[in-house]
């Protein structure tokens, strides 16, 4: 008789088949988790309402969690109630305590900062942060680029199922392309010596390896900055080699903004900031910048003409300067 599946491993299920990153899988899972341990370990589909607003109250207050946060834990319990359990939740008007949020102004770098730790980089780790700030790329975008992305006769960069949702194409900056270039002739190099040693696939979305079973041993699926090693796929098994992780990038960011002496809090974020004030002090439209980072709501966007607003500010001389 065939064992009937919990539900976790069921939500596991409907993660999967929607196609979501691991990140999004893991973090749904944790909070569905807490959800159900916070009231006892009571099935969802005899909770309603009050169970998600005591809940979600409990996190702001209690946990003090961020805003990001308390909205993350939300959205696994709306999965977890319309896509696993089949339940309608939005008409239930939702109403919780909320996460206090608070508007913070980005950091961004000078281009000569910008340069400075650029100085104390070198190799992958080096084009990865120049083609984040040349493109005013997210961490995800620029580590998920595969070489089929990159589009040398246009000029070209082109960003698929980016965290808005929205595709985009970006202009390639000129001066990385020779660089560019070699880089996918390293991977080639690195894929031909995986396929000799049994090796050579690279994770595709389920759709896309169905109707194209053979083509996760394509040259352009594989991903532009990969890592030194194969290893294991934590999903299906299969030893592949992976793109570099997210912590392994953010490590060498931290290193060499140490080397550089600065002492702004400098994130893989922060080039995408700077690229977006550089791109706004020199005169290119709020609108064009949002379609570039690939922002949703122009709102968003906006934040960067109160960066610009407070720069400027700068060239105010203090009565005791005049």
């Amino acid at each position: 008789m065939e064992q009937k599946k919990k539900l976790l491993d069921i939500v596991r299920d409907k993660i999967r088949l929607k196609h979501y990153s691991l990140s999004t899988e893991k973090n749904y899972l944790l909070w569905i988790r807490h959800y159900i341990l916070y009231h006892d370990k009571k099935h969802p589909k005899d909770m309603g309402k009050n169970e998600i607003e005591s809940f979600l109250t409990f996190l702001a207050t209690k946990k003090r969690i961020s805003p990001t946060t308390q909205n993350q834990a939300f959205a696994a319990i709306l999965f977890l109630y319309r896509e696993v359990l089949g339940i309608d939740i939005s008409e239930w008007d939702i109403q919780t305590l909320r996460a206090k949020e608070r508007k913070h102004i980005p950091v961004v770098l000078t281009k000569e900062e910008v340069s400075k730790i650029l100085e104390n980089m070198d190799g992958i780790y080096k084009l990865i942060v120049t083609l984040m700030y040349g493109c005013g790329l997210r961490m995800s975008e620029v580590l998920n680029l595969r070489i089929k992305d990159i589009d040398f006769g246009f000029e070209k960069i082109y960003i698929w199922n980016s965290k808005s949702q929205k595709d985009r194409i970006l202009p390639l900056p000129k001066s990385l392309k020779e660089e560019l270039k070699l880089q996918i002739k390293r991977v080639e190099a690195l894929h031909v010596k995986d396929l000799k040693d049994g090796y050579g696939s690279v994770y595709l979305p389920y759709s896309i390896e169905k109707k194209h079973p053979n083509a996760k041993y394509d040259l352009k699926w594989q991903y532009l900055f990969p890592m030194k090693k194969v290893s294991k796929d934590p999903r299906s098994g299969v030893i592949r080699r992976h793109h570099i992780l997210e912590k392994t990038l953010g490590r060498n960011i931290s290193q060499a903004k140490k080397l550089a002496t600065l002492n702004k809090r400098v994130t893989s974020h922060t080039f995408r900031h700077s690229y977006a004030t550089h791109l706004l002090q020199n005169g290119i439209d709020i609108r064009t910048i949002q379609e570039l980072l690939g922002h949703k709501s122009i709102e968003t966007t906006m934040i960067y003409t109160h960066v610009v607003s407070e720069l400027n500010k700068q060239k105010v001389l203090s009565p005791l300067d005049i």
